[in-house]
């Protein structure tokens, strides 16, 4: 994500999502049915405990489905309601549910049993300011430093070469007057040292002289500067450097002493957010570049930016309202953390926050579904602005951030029409209403439509709260700039 901002280049990347329901072929099943499969349905239901041993006899009675029905509320399928509706019936979502839990008992995202213990002290709230906005920056969080644990200049950046660039020219203005109060404020300074070129990390790191003089320099300049640690933020790294960056950490954890090490790392999908059932899993789906147990050791601080979410969520993807590509699900955002905290400590666990959103360029499909393509990361006050200038009312979409659609073209009218309505909900955003002469209406797809979603203080304030259920240890916001819906600084208090 950061380098979209960094760069401040617009990425365009072509990505498809599919209606799932259409590869499943198994047989719809409710009272009455009887079979083989509905065995192999009360088989399951007996594993996992809603059905009582014994009653596998491939008859679906009232007995399969109250534990189906039980079975259904757990996974938060549907809770309530008739037959028509899916309640107690072992339809699609039912079957790829039960799927799931029985071909990944061992990795789930929500046994809180296999979770490290709660994080015990004061829940603390950081965040990130960029050098590209560092004097909006800075004007945005002085007055709020009170509500601040630490802040993450954003920062150092890795050469080419293996040493350190001071991009934000921390020992200038407007940094300088801003980390005085910040110290005086017993807020801590710990710099981001970031890098997002996988070729280059594993070039430096995986070379032990290279390696340590890094080491070094990090450890050297923390001191100097009297910052309080620092924020390794190294992105895209190749799963071949997953050890090098534990020694890496490792080495550089020594020799900081009682300076803090802060580790940000990209999230880490359970793999029933990742697949389909029925899709085969590759060889390589576990292959990791960030070792948790060496983070864990190692790392004061194990920040997990989960943001940048889009439509690579395969299971929430089948669950939400389209059009569905947030920057954040707070659902997806517990998976992930759920799934880190069974390695890592969650005294050391921060949530990484996102306060911006994304445009996208949305193609309805003839199969239903939506073909996405990503245009540009935007701050808040430009998806406002829009919406007033199309005077739009922005939805809270069904991850629970604020969006809406609008098209770049208005569809030409048919012969024999005399209005054209665009009629944009949430429900139906490809569709456009069209008022015949005679007084009827007719319903005609329209074109590609964009989709705007993005982060505001709700949102925020959701992934605060869902931080402190969760007894993790607190919450990294990326980013203070100024341009952040300002109704954050309230839900941070």
């Amino acid at each position: 994500m950061r380098r979209l901002f960094l760069f401040t280049i617009p990425v365009f990347l072509l990505i498809s999502f599919f209606v799932p329901g259409a590869v499943f072929a198994a047989r719809t099943l409710s009272v009455g049915s009887s079979g083989a499969d509905v065995v192999v349905l009360q088989d399951k239901l007996i594993v996992h405990g809603y059905l009582a041993a014994g009653l596998n006899i491939g008859r679906f009675g009232p007995a399969t489905e109250t534990a189906l029905k039980k079975f259904q509320c757990a996974n938060g399928i549907v809770c309530s309601g008739s037959v028509a509706e899916g309640y107690g019936v072992y339809g699609p979502r039912t079957q790829a549910a039960l799927a799931l839990a029985t071909n990944y008992p061992k990795n789930p995202a929500s046994i809180s049993e296999n979770l490290t213990p709660v994080a015990v002290g004061a829940f603390e709230t950081s965040g990130w300011i960029p050098y590209w906005r560092a004097t909006t920056g800075t004007q945005d969080v002085l007055p709020n430093l009170s509500k601040l644990t630490s802040v993450m200049p954003f920062g150092y950046t890795l050469k080419t070469d293996g040493t350190l660039a001071d991009t934000a020219k921390l020992t200038e203005e407007p940094w300088v007057p801003f980390i005085a109060a910040a110290r005086a404020a017993k807020v801590r300074i710990v710099p981001t040292v970031m890098s997002g070129d996988g070729d280059i990390i594993h070039r430096i790191l995986s070379d032990t002289r290279s390696r340590i003089a890094l080491e070094d320099e990090i450890a050297n300049v923390v001191k100097q500067n009297g910052f309080d640690g620092i924020d390794v933020d190294f992105e895209a790294k190749n799963r071949e450097t997953i050890n090098y960056f534990s020694t890496f950490l490792k080495g550089l954890y020594a020799r900081m002493g009682n300076k803090w090490v802060y580790c940000t790392i990209e999230a880490r999908m359970p793999l029933e957010h990742r697949y389909l059932p029925g899709q085969i899993i590759p060889p390589d789906a576990t292959d990791y570049a960030n070792d948790y147990k060496a983070l864990n050791k190692y790392c004061d601080r194990v920040e997990i930016m989960a943001y940048d979410q889009g439509i690579i969520d395969q299971k929430l993807n089948g669950q939400r309202a389209a059009p569905y590509a947030p920057t954040a699900d707070t659902e997806w955002v517990e998976a992930l953390v759920r799934l880190a905290a069974q390695t890592i400590s969650r005294n050391k666990l921060i949530i990484g926050i996102p306060t911006y959103g994304y445009e996208y360029k949305v193609t309805p499909l003839s199969n239903g579904a939506y073909q996405y393509k990503v245009l540009w990361p935007f701050n808040p006050k430009y998806a406002t602005d829009m919406a007033q200038k199309l005077n739009i009312t922005p939805f809270r979409n069904s991850a629970g951030e604020m969006g809406f659609v609008y098209y770049l073209t208005l569809l030409q009218a048919p012969s024999g029409t005399e209005s054209t309505l665009l009629q944009q909900t949430p429900e139906n955003p490809s569709a456009t209403i069209t008022q015949n002469a005679n007084g009827s209406s007719t319903t005609i797809q329209l074109q590609p439509f964009n989709y705007v979603s993005w982060s505001d203080a709700q949102a925020i304030k959701d992934k605060v709260d869902l931080a402190k259920i969760l007894g993790v240890r607190g919450v990294a916001v990326f980013k203070f700039d100024g341009g952040e819906d300002q109704g954050t600084w309230n839900v941070l208090r």
